[in-house]
This record gives C-alpha cells, structure tokens and sequence, in this order.
C-alpha cells in the first residue's frame, strides 16, 4: 500500500511508520494538516491516515477540504477522542474508518488494508463514458477518439471502461487483477502492464494528449491532462 500519515506526535508517527514499511508498505508522513493536504492533493495514495487534533487545522475539517475537493482515497481517523459524537462527526466529514487511541498496530494495520481493498463506488447506470475527446459507448461497446473508431481486444475494453468509470482517482494494479481478471492474488507477472501498455498504445500514441497515466508504483489515473 502507499500510505499517507498525518500524525504530529512524533512517536506515534515514528511508530506506525515503521510498522507498515516492515510490512512492506511505502508511508509518507505529513505533521500537520496543512502539509498533509498539499500531499494528498499532489499524490496518489491507497488509504491516508489523519489524526484528529492537529496543529492549525482540526484533522476532521481537513477530511472534509478533502472531500469537497474531489478526493476519493480512503480515510481513517486517529485520535484520543472516543465520543459517539466525534466518531459521527467525522463520519460525518468524508471519512472511512475511526480508530481510537491508544491501538494495537495489527488492529490498525488490519483497518487499513480493508479501505485500501474497497473498490470505488461507481454508477453503473451510464451507457456513454466521455473522458475529453475520449467517448465510449456501453451498449455497442464502440469507443472513439477524436471521432476515430478505436479497435480494442475484450480485456482492452473492460480495463479501459473500468478506468473511464473512475475517471480522475487512482485504479490500482490490484484493483484491475480483481476486477478483470478475477485474481485475489499476485500472479507475479507484468500481465496488468502489458495490457495497459497495449492499451495506451491505441488510445494515447496516435493523438495529442495523454489520457491513461501511471501513477509510479501505485496504479493508472484517467483524465484530461
């Protein structure tokens, strides 16, 4: 997973960061809110931690900039504050998941890869996609650029559609494994690259402007550059 931590108790941010890299997670630590949404803004992540009480900016009025921005990542809330009250608050506000201090790391760690494994919320109702000059159609499954007919493979297709139906959030390697091939497990293989590859070849290369990017490490974004 790539993970932001917004946590300004350095131990704690010392702590929990320590822990997700020796499970082989990558973390980036902001220390106050401020900083912590310069980086959610500026970086795709997987799932974003923020400690409720937070120098300058209440952590939950954060969330809520967040999501009044357009962000979608999953979030989980840290924090002393065990009221029902602050737990719906932040709820509330655009977050995922609450977690009390003091926590047990696994208990933590446990929370996180369950948001980080939720899929976005998508409307399947809509029968034309359009992402700029990029347009596809569900019911005939035709699909144009600049008004060109593009001819993809089945598999091409679906990981395209996917994408279009998360236009401008981040669509892990994962979540495609999922969700077009079925696989709940790492085949090991570059079977997601080489398709995206492929894929970007028809729909990028020939006309102006990159639609599809990679988000390194992380996964693919659509969307108008």
């Amino acid at each position: 997973m790539n993970i932001l931590l917004v946590e300004d108790n350095q131990e704690i941010a010392a702590f929990v960061s320590r822990g997700l890299s020796e499970a082989g997670d990558v973390v980036s630590v902001a220390t106050s809110a401020r900083q912590g949404l310069i980086e959610a803004a500026a970086n795709a992540f997987d799932v974003i931690v923020f400690d409720r009480l937070l120098p300058g900016m209440d952590g939950v009025d954060a969330v809520r900039v967040l999501r009044q921005s357009g962000v979608a990542t999953p979030i989980l809330i840290l924090t002393a504050l065990d009221g029902i009250d602050d737990r719906v608050t932040g709820l509330e506000a655009g977050a995922d998941d609450y977690l009390t201090k003091p926590f047990a790391f696994a208990e933590l760690y446990a929370r996180l890869r369950a948001l980080a494994r939720r899929q976005p919320v998508i409307d399947t109702d809509p029968t034309r996609l359009e992402v700029g000059d990029l347009v596809l159609e569900r019911p005939t499954q035709i699909v144009t650029r600049a008004g060109v007919r593009l001819d993809l493979l089945p598999r091409e297709y679906k990981i395209l559609e996917y994408l279009m139906m998360n236009e401008g959030q981040l669509v892990t390697r994962t979540m495609l494994l999922e969700k077009i091939w079925g696989y709940r497990f790492d085949p090991k293989t570059s079977l997601v690259q080489t398709h995206v590859s492929r894929l970007r070849a028809k729909v990028d290369k020939p006309f102006n402007g990159e639609l599809i990017r990679t988000v390194r490490g992380a996964g693919y974004v659509i969307g108008e550059p």
